[in-house]
Protein backbone atom coordinates (compact mmCIF):
# COMPACT_ATOMS: atom_id res chain seq x y z
CA UNK A 1 0.00 0.00 0.00
CA UNK A 2 1.23 3.37 -1.27
CA UNK A 3 1.59 5.88 1.79
CA UNK A 4 -0.76 8.54 1.57
CA UNK A 5 1.44 12.39 1.28
CA UNK A 6 1.15 13.80 4.77
CA UNK A 7 3.42 11.05 6.75
CA UNK A 8 6.11 11.78 3.38
CA UNK A 9 5.96 15.22 4.14
CA UNK A 10 6.38 15.45 7.90
CA UNK A 11 9.28 13.10 7.87
CA UNK A 12 11.16 14.84 5.40
CA UNK A 13 10.74 18.11 7.43
CA UNK A 14 11.99 16.28 10.66
CA UNK A 15 14.69 14.83 8.89
CA UNK A 16 15.57 18.49 7.05
CA UNK A 17 15.72 20.03 10.40
CA UNK A 18 17.75 17.36 12.21
CA UNK A 19 20.70 17.37 9.57
CA UNK A 20 20.78 19.44 7.62
CA UNK A 21 22.31 22.49 9.93
CA UNK A 22 24.62 20.67 11.60
CA UNK A 23 25.95 19.58 7.90
CA UNK A 24 25.81 22.68 6.69
CA UNK A 25 27.93 23.79 9.67
CA UNK A 26 30.12 20.93 8.78
CA UNK A 27 30.86 22.06 4.90
CA UNK A 28 30.76 25.89 6.50
CA UNK A 29 33.86 25.32 8.24
CA UNK A 30 35.73 22.68 5.92
CA UNK A 31 35.33 25.44 2.99
CA UNK A 32 37.10 28.23 5.51
CA UNK A 33 39.93 25.77 6.26
CA UNK A 34 40.62 25.02 2.66
CA UNK A 35 40.08 29.07 1.79
CA UNK A 36 41.21 30.93 4.42
CA UNK A 37 45.05 30.88 2.93
CA UNK A 38 43.34 33.45 0.36
CA UNK A 39 43.52 36.02 2.68
CA UNK A 40 46.54 34.59 4.75
CA UNK A 41 48.68 34.80 1.55
CA UNK A 42 48.08 39.05 1.90
CA UNK A 43 50.49 38.47 4.71
CA UNK A 44 52.41 34.90 4.60
CA UNK A 45 53.55 35.36 1.62
CA UNK A 46 56.54 37.30 2.90
CA UNK A 47 56.33 35.58 6.02
CA UNK A 48 58.17 32.93 4.70
CA UNK A 49 59.55 34.01 1.35
CA UNK A 50 57.19 32.72 -1.06
CA UNK A 51 55.76 34.57 -4.43
CA UNK A 52 52.80 34.65 -6.41
CA UNK A 53 53.30 31.08 -8.41
CA UNK A 54 54.50 29.26 -5.80
CA UNK A 55 50.97 30.32 -3.99
CA UNK A 56 48.94 29.44 -6.81
CA UNK A 57 50.13 25.75 -6.49
CA UNK A 58 50.02 25.64 -2.90
CA UNK A 59 46.58 26.68 -3.09
CA UNK A 60 45.61 24.42 -5.79
CA UNK A 61 47.98 21.19 -5.20
CA UNK A 62 45.16 20.94 -2.00
CA UNK A 63 43.29 19.30 -5.01
CA UNK A 64 45.85 17.17 -6.20
CA UNK A 65 45.82 15.01 -2.37
CA UNK A 66 42.16 15.42 -2.70
CA UNK A 67 41.69 13.47 -6.40
CA UNK A 68 44.38 11.02 -5.36
CA UNK A 69 42.24 9.84 -2.15
CA UNK A 70 38.41 10.89 -3.06
CA UNK A 71 37.63 7.18 -4.40
CA UNK A 72 38.51 5.41 -2.15
CA UNK A 73 37.39 7.76 1.03
CA UNK A 74 33.91 7.36 -0.27
CA UNK A 75 33.96 3.49 -0.49
CA UNK A 76 35.31 3.55 3.06
CA UNK A 77 32.35 5.76 4.20
CA UNK A 78 29.70 3.12 2.59
CA UNK A 79 31.26 0.32 4.03
CA UNK A 80 32.01 1.45 7.25
CA UNK A 81 29.44 4.52 7.93
CA UNK A 82 29.01 8.17 7.68
CA UNK A 83 29.28 8.75 11.10
CA UNK A 84 32.54 7.44 12.25
CA UNK A 85 34.31 8.27 8.49
CA UNK A 86 33.22 11.78 8.54
CA UNK A 87 34.51 12.22 12.04
CA UNK A 88 37.45 10.82 10.98
CA UNK A 89 37.86 13.22 8.24
CA UNK A 90 37.25 16.29 10.14
CA UNK A 91 39.33 15.77 12.98
CA UNK A 92 42.39 15.07 10.69
CA UNK A 93 41.94 18.03 8.35
CA UNK A 94 41.11 20.17 10.96
CA UNK A 95 44.59 19.23 13.01
CA UNK A 96 46.19 19.86 9.59
CA UNK A 97 44.72 23.17 9.21
CA UNK A 98 46.05 24.43 12.58
CA UNK A 99 49.51 22.94 11.78
CA UNK A 100 49.95 24.91 8.47
CA UNK A 101 49.86 27.89 11.31
CA UNK A 102 54.19 26.67 11.32
CA UNK A 103 55.17 26.99 7.79
CA UNK A 104 58.06 28.39 7.00
CA UNK A 105 58.70 28.09 3.38
CA UNK A 106 57.76 26.80 0.15
CA UNK A 107 58.67 23.09 0.83
CA UNK A 108 56.83 23.18 4.15
CA UNK A 109 53.37 25.40 2.56
CA UNK A 110 53.02 22.76 -0.10
CA UNK A 111 53.42 20.29 1.78
CA UNK A 112 50.54 20.72 4.19
CA UNK A 113 48.10 22.06 1.50
CA UNK A 114 48.51 18.34 -0.15
CA UNK A 115 48.22 17.05 2.95
CA UNK A 116 45.11 19.34 3.87
CA UNK A 117 43.98 17.74 0.69
CA UNK A 118 44.52 14.21 1.53
CA UNK A 119 42.80 14.86 4.81
CA UNK A 120 39.63 16.00 3.54
CA UNK A 121 39.26 13.64 0.89
CA UNK A 122 35.11 12.34 0.72
CA UNK A 123 34.03 14.64 2.89
CA UNK A 124 31.83 16.62 -0.11
CA UNK A 125 30.86 13.25 -1.79
CA UNK A 126 30.58 11.53 1.12
CA UNK A 127 28.02 13.79 2.50
CA UNK A 128 25.57 14.14 -1.32
CA UNK A 129 26.12 9.80 -0.83
CA UNK A 130 24.83 10.23 2.74
CA UNK A 131 22.23 12.67 1.80
CA UNK A 132 20.72 9.94 -0.41
CA UNK A 133 20.50 7.77 2.35
CA UNK A 134 17.34 10.54 3.57
CA UNK A 135 15.95 11.86 0.85
CA UNK A 136 14.62 10.45 -2.91
CA UNK A 137 15.52 12.07 -5.79
CA UNK A 138 12.19 14.51 -5.98
CA UNK A 139 13.34 16.48 -3.19
CA UNK A 140 16.95 16.75 -4.07
CA UNK A 141 18.03 19.94 -5.60
CA UNK A 142 15.97 21.64 -3.17
CA UNK A 143 18.09 19.66 -0.18
CA UNK A 144 21.19 19.78 -1.76
CA UNK A 145 20.84 23.46 -2.35
CA UNK A 146 19.96 24.23 1.57
CA UNK A 147 22.82 21.94 2.41
CA UNK A 148 25.22 23.33 -0.44
CA UNK A 149 24.05 27.44 0.65
CA UNK A 150 26.97 26.80 3.20
CA UNK A 151 29.69 27.22 0.13
CA UNK A 152 28.55 30.98 0.19
CA UNK A 153 27.93 31.39 3.56
CA UNK A 154 31.56 30.25 4.37
CA UNK A 155 32.41 33.30 2.43
CA UNK A 156 30.07 35.83 3.49
CA UNK A 157 31.18 34.80 7.25
CA UNK A 158 34.82 34.35 6.90
CA UNK A 159 35.24 37.04 4.53
CA UNK A 160 34.82 39.41 7.48
CA UNK A 161 36.09 36.90 9.91
CA UNK A 162 39.38 36.32 8.10
CA UNK A 163 39.83 39.92 8.20
CA UNK A 164 39.47 39.98 11.50
CA UNK A 165 41.63 36.92 12.47
CA UNK A 166 44.19 38.27 10.28
CA UNK A 167 44.52 41.25 12.76
CA UNK A 168 45.45 38.88 16.01
CA UNK A 169 48.95 38.99 16.65
CA UNK A 170 50.49 37.90 20.09
CA UNK A 171 52.15 34.66 21.86
CA UNK A 172 54.72 35.32 19.02
CA UNK A 173 52.48 34.38 16.18
CA UNK A 174 51.24 36.59 13.45
CA UNK A 175 47.94 36.98 11.76
CA UNK A 176 48.34 34.87 9.43
CA UNK A 177 49.51 31.75 12.30
CA UNK A 178 46.43 32.92 14.17
CA UNK A 179 44.04 32.02 11.48
CA UNK A 180 45.11 28.60 10.73
CA UNK A 181 44.96 27.76 14.23
CA UNK A 182 41.28 29.27 15.31
CA UNK A 183 39.79 28.01 12.07
CA UNK A 184 41.32 24.62 12.63
CA UNK A 185 40.05 23.99 15.95
CA UNK A 186 36.64 24.47 15.01
CA UNK A 187 36.51 21.43 12.62
CA UNK A 188 37.90 18.57 14.64
CA UNK A 189 35.10 19.42 17.58
CA UNK A 190 32.46 19.07 15.10
CA UNK A 191 34.52 16.14 14.25
CA UNK A 192 34.07 14.63 17.66
CA UNK A 193 30.13 15.84 17.60
CA UNK A 194 29.16 13.88 14.32
CA UNK A 195 29.56 10.63 16.72
CA UNK A 196 26.75 11.73 18.57
CA UNK A 197 24.52 13.48 16.12
CA UNK A 198 24.83 11.45 12.60
CA UNK A 199 23.13 8.15 12.30
CA UNK A 200 23.90 6.04 9.67
CA UNK A 201 21.13 5.74 7.94
CA UNK A 202 17.29 6.03 8.65
CA UNK A 203 16.79 2.66 10.88
CA UNK A 204 19.42 4.44 13.46
CA UNK A 205 17.19 7.22 14.11
CA UNK A 206 15.71 6.85 17.45
CA UNK A 207 14.25 10.84 16.66
CA UNK A 208 12.02 9.18 13.99
CA UNK A 209 8.83 7.96 15.15
CA UNK A 210 8.43 4.41 13.70
CA UNK A 211 6.17 4.65 11.18
CA UNK A 212 7.83 7.95 9.55
CA UNK A 213 11.41 5.60 9.67
CA UNK A 214 8.89 3.01 7.94
CA UNK A 215 8.35 5.36 5.39
CA UNK A 216 11.21 6.81 4.48
CA UNK A 217 13.11 3.59 4.60
CA UNK A 218 10.30 1.84 2.51
CA UNK A 219 10.50 4.94 0.02
CA UNK A 220 13.92 4.78 -0.21
CA UNK A 221 14.51 1.25 -0.79
CA UNK A 222 12.17 1.44 -3.85
CA UNK A 223 13.87 4.20 -5.55
CA UNK A 224 17.51 2.16 -4.89
CA UNK A 225 15.74 -0.98 -6.47
CA UNK A 226 14.26 0.51 -9.29
CA UNK A 227 17.94 2.00 -10.21
CA UNK A 228 19.27 -1.44 -9.30
CA UNK A 229 16.98 -3.14 -11.86
CA UNK A 230 18.52 -0.80 -14.62
CA UNK A 231 22.30 -2.01 -13.35
CA UNK A 232 23.45 1.55 -12.32
CA UNK A 233 24.44 0.00 -8.53
CA UNK A 234 28.17 -1.63 -8.84
CA UNK A 235 31.17 0.03 -8.75
CA UNK A 236 31.86 -0.86 -12.58
CA UNK A 237 28.66 0.97 -13.46
CA UNK A 238 29.83 4.17 -12.53
CA UNK A 239 34.02 3.63 -13.55
CA UNK A 240 32.57 2.79 -17.36
CA UNK A 241 29.01 4.59 -17.32
CA UNK A 242 30.09 7.87 -20.19
CA UNK A 243 27.37 9.93 -18.35
CA UNK A 244 29.84 9.57 -14.96
CA UNK A 245 33.04 10.88 -17.19
CA UNK A 246 30.85 13.81 -18.88
CA UNK A 247 29.26 15.05 -15.92
CA UNK A 248 32.80 15.11 -14.29
CA UNK A 249 34.04 17.40 -17.34
CA UNK A 250 30.94 19.80 -16.71
CA UNK A 251 32.32 20.22 -13.02
CA UNK A 252 35.67 20.62 -13.97
CA UNK A 253 34.20 23.80 -15.50
CA UNK A 254 32.15 25.14 -12.96
CA UNK A 255 35.36 24.12 -9.96
CA UNK A 256 37.60 26.23 -12.18
CA UNK A 257 35.41 29.48 -12.21
CA UNK A 258 34.64 29.18 -8.43
CA UNK A 259 38.27 28.29 -7.00
CA UNK A 260 40.03 30.43 -9.76
CA UNK A 261 37.63 33.51 -8.57
CA UNK A 262 37.96 32.88 -4.71
CA UNK A 263 41.71 32.35 -4.14
CA UNK A 264 42.89 36.01 -5.70
CA UNK A 265 39.45 37.37 -4.74
CA UNK A 266 41.43 39.15 -1.68
CA UNK A 267 44.23 39.88 -4.02
CA UNK A 268 41.63 41.70 -6.71
CA UNK A 269 40.67 43.99 -3.99
CA UNK A 270 43.68 44.71 -2.25
CA UNK A 271 45.20 45.48 -5.76
CA UNK A 272 42.84 48.67 -5.46
CA UNK A 273 44.78 49.85 -2.48
CA UNK A 274 41.47 48.45 -0.13
CA UNK A 275 42.79 48.81 3.34
CA UNK A 276 43.24 45.19 4.79
CA UNK A 277 40.03 45.61 7.60
CA UNK A 278 38.12 46.45 4.71
CA UNK A 279 39.00 43.69 2.24
CA UNK A 280 36.74 40.92 4.11
CA UNK A 281 33.66 42.84 4.47
CA UNK A 282 33.89 44.01 0.34
CA UNK A 283 35.12 39.76 -0.32
CA UNK A 284 31.76 39.09 1.19
CA UNK A 285 29.48 40.71 -1.30
CA UNK A 286 29.34 38.17 -4.13
CA UNK A 287 28.25 35.45 -1.76
CA UNK A 288 25.73 37.47 0.35
CA UNK A 289 24.21 37.74 -3.56
CA UNK A 290 25.12 33.78 -4.41
CA UNK A 291 23.43 32.07 -0.82
CA UNK A 292 19.85 33.13 -1.37
CA UNK A 293 20.03 32.66 -5.07
CA UNK A 294 21.19 29.35 -4.46
CA UNK A 295 18.26 28.03 -2.17
CA UNK A 296 15.89 29.68 -4.80
CA UNK A 297 17.44 28.18 -8.02
CA UNK A 298 17.30 24.56 -6.23
CA UNK A 299 13.58 24.66 -4.94
CA UNK A 300 12.74 26.06 -8.81
CA UNK A 301 14.34 23.26 -10.23
CA UNK A 302 12.48 20.62 -7.90
CA UNK A 303 9.20 22.90 -8.58
CA UNK A 304 9.56 22.57 -12.65
CA UNK A 305 10.77 18.80 -12.49
CA UNK A 306 13.89 20.18 -15.03
CA UNK A 307 17.53 19.86 -14.62
CA UNK A 308 19.13 20.40 -17.96
CA UNK A 309 17.86 24.18 -18.61
CA UNK A 310 18.19 25.14 -15.18
CA UNK A 311 21.86 24.24 -15.62
CA UNK A 312 22.36 25.91 -18.73
CA UNK A 313 20.96 29.47 -17.48
CA UNK A 314 23.28 29.77 -14.61
CA UNK A 315 26.38 28.67 -16.69
CA UNK A 316 25.19 31.19 -19.12
CA UNK A 317 24.61 33.94 -16.09
CA UNK A 318 28.19 32.63 -15.04
CA UNK A 319 29.86 33.71 -18.12
CA UNK A 320 28.04 36.53 -18.55
CA UNK A 321 29.21 38.18 -15.14
CA UNK A 322 32.70 37.10 -15.31
CA UNK A 323 32.92 38.75 -19.22
CA UNK A 324 31.14 42.12 -17.73
CA UNK A 325 34.07 42.23 -15.11
CA UNK A 326 36.89 41.88 -16.90
CA UNK A 327 35.88 44.91 -19.13
CA UNK A 328 35.69 46.99 -15.57
CA UNK A 329 38.74 48.80 -14.32
CA UNK A 330 36.72 50.52 -11.27
CA UNK A 331 36.26 48.15 -7.94
CA UNK A 332 32.71 48.80 -7.80
CA UNK A 333 32.04 47.35 -11.13
CA UNK A 334 34.18 44.64 -10.90
CA UNK A 335 32.78 43.37 -7.70
CA UNK A 336 29.02 44.54 -9.09
CA UNK A 337 30.01 41.98 -11.83
CA UNK A 338 31.52 39.60 -10.13
CA UNK A 339 28.17 39.12 -7.43
CA UNK A 340 25.96 37.92 -10.73
CA UNK A 341 29.07 35.80 -12.03
CA UNK A 342 29.13 34.04 -8.32
CA UNK A 343 25.24 33.85 -8.49
CA UNK A 344 25.70 31.73 -11.59
CA UNK A 345 28.13 29.77 -10.27
CA UNK A 346 26.49 28.92 -7.01
CA UNK A 347 23.04 28.60 -8.68
CA UNK A 348 24.92 25.55 -10.51
CA UNK A 349 25.59 23.21 -7.66
CA UNK A 350 21.99 22.67 -6.51
CA UNK A 351 21.18 21.60 -9.78
CA UNK A 352 23.94 19.82 -10.98
CA UNK A 353 24.03 17.16 -8.03
CA UNK A 354 20.78 15.83 -8.68
CA UNK A 355 22.30 14.35 -12.44
CA UNK A 356 24.49 12.05 -11.03
CA UNK A 357 22.32 11.05 -7.88
CA UNK A 358 19.64 10.56 -10.85
CA UNK A 359 21.00 7.37 -12.14
CA UNK A 360 23.56 6.21 -9.66
CA UNK A 361 22.85 4.35 -6.49
CA UNK A 362 24.79 1.87 -3.97
CA UNK A 363 28.26 1.37 -4.68
CA UNK A 364 27.91 3.19 -7.70
CA UNK A 365 26.47 6.20 -6.05
CA UNK A 366 29.69 6.61 -3.58
CA UNK A 367 32.45 5.71 -6.67
CA UNK A 368 30.55 7.91 -9.24
CA UNK A 369 29.88 11.03 -6.92
CA UNK A 370 33.50 10.57 -5.87
CA UNK A 371 34.74 10.30 -9.30
CA UNK A 372 32.96 13.08 -10.34
CA UNK A 373 34.11 15.14 -7.88
CA UNK A 374 37.37 14.47 -7.50
CA UNK A 375 38.26 14.92 -11.33
CA UNK A 376 35.83 18.21 -11.32
CA UNK A 377 38.00 19.64 -8.37
CA UNK A 378 41.30 19.31 -10.09
CA UNK A 379 40.20 22.62 -11.45
CA UNK A 380 40.68 23.38 -7.98
CA UNK A 381 44.06 23.02 -8.76
CA UNK A 382 44.38 24.49 -12.17
CA UNK A 383 41.90 27.81 -11.07
CA UNK A 384 44.19 29.88 -9.06
CA UNK A 385 47.57 28.81 -11.38
CA UNK A 386 45.71 29.58 -14.90
CA UNK A 387 44.66 33.50 -12.69
CA UNK A 388 48.72 33.54 -11.95
CA UNK A 389 49.38 33.12 -15.23
CA UNK A 390 47.68 35.30 -17.01
CA UNK A 391 47.89 38.17 -14.24
CA UNK A 392 51.52 38.11 -14.58
CA UNK A 393 50.87 38.27 -18.38
CA UNK A 394 48.51 41.06 -18.23
CA UNK A 395 49.71 42.87 -15.19
CA UNK A 396 45.62 43.04 -14.23
CA UNK A 397 43.25 40.96 -13.78
CA UNK A 398 41.21 41.40 -17.14
CA UNK A 399 42.34 38.50 -18.98
CA UNK A 400 41.94 35.93 -15.62
CA UNK A 401 38.05 36.93 -14.96
CA UNK A 402 37.02 36.26 -19.00
CA UNK A 403 38.79 33.12 -18.79
CA UNK A 404 37.00 32.13 -16.09
CA UNK A 405 33.93 33.27 -17.35
CA UNK A 406 34.73 30.68 -20.42
CA UNK A 407 34.48 28.10 -18.10
CA UNK A 408 31.19 28.47 -16.94
CA UNK A 409 30.15 27.47 -20.66
CA UNK A 410 31.47 23.96 -19.83
CA UNK A 411 28.48 22.86 -17.61
CA UNK A 412 25.90 23.86 -20.31
CA UNK A 413 27.93 22.60 -23.32
CA UNK A 414 28.20 19.14 -21.75
CA UNK A 415 24.71 18.68 -20.45
CA UNK A 416 23.36 20.39 -23.85
CA UNK A 417 25.38 17.63 -25.66
CA UNK A 418 24.25 14.56 -23.47
CA UNK A 419 20.58 15.76 -23.38
CA UNK A 420 20.24 15.28 -27.45
CA UNK A 421 22.94 12.98 -28.14
CA UNK A 422 20.14 10.98 -30.04
CA UNK A 423 18.08 13.81 -31.07
CA UNK A 424 15.07 13.43 -28.35
CA UNK A 425 16.79 11.28 -25.17
CA UNK A 426 17.02 13.38 -21.86
CA UNK A 427 20.02 12.84 -19.73
CA UNK A 428 18.20 11.09 -17.09
CA UNK A 429 16.81 7.71 -18.04
CA UNK A 430 13.87 6.48 -18.11
CA UNK A 431 13.49 4.46 -14.77
CA UNK A 432 13.87 7.32 -12.96
CA UNK A 433 10.56 9.11 -11.58
CA UNK A 434 9.43 11.75 -14.18
CA UNK A 435 9.87 14.98 -11.64
CA UNK A 436 13.87 14.20 -11.72
CA UNK A 437 13.90 15.07 -15.24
Amino acid sequence: MIPDASPGERTLRRVRWRLLPFLGLLYVVSYLDRVNVSFAKLTMDRAIGIDDATYALGAGIFFIGYFLFEIPSNLILERVGARRWIARIMVTWGVISGATAFVSGTTSFVTMRFLLGVAEAGFFPGILLYLTYWFPATDRAKVVGLFMVALPVSGLIGSPLAGALMQISGLGLQGWQWLFILEGIPAVLLGMACLAWLPDQPNDAAWLPPDERQWLTATLAAERHAMTAHGYSTLRAALIQPRVWALAVAYFGVVLALYGSNFWLPSLINAHSIELRYTGWIAALPFLCGAPFMIWWGRRSDRRGERVWHLVAVSVLGFAGFAAASGFDSLTGQIFCLCLALMGVYGSFPVFWTLPTAFLTGTAAAAGLALVNSLGNLAGYAGPQVVAWLLKANGNFSGALFALGLSMLTPALVVLGLRWRDGRAPLITQNVPARVR
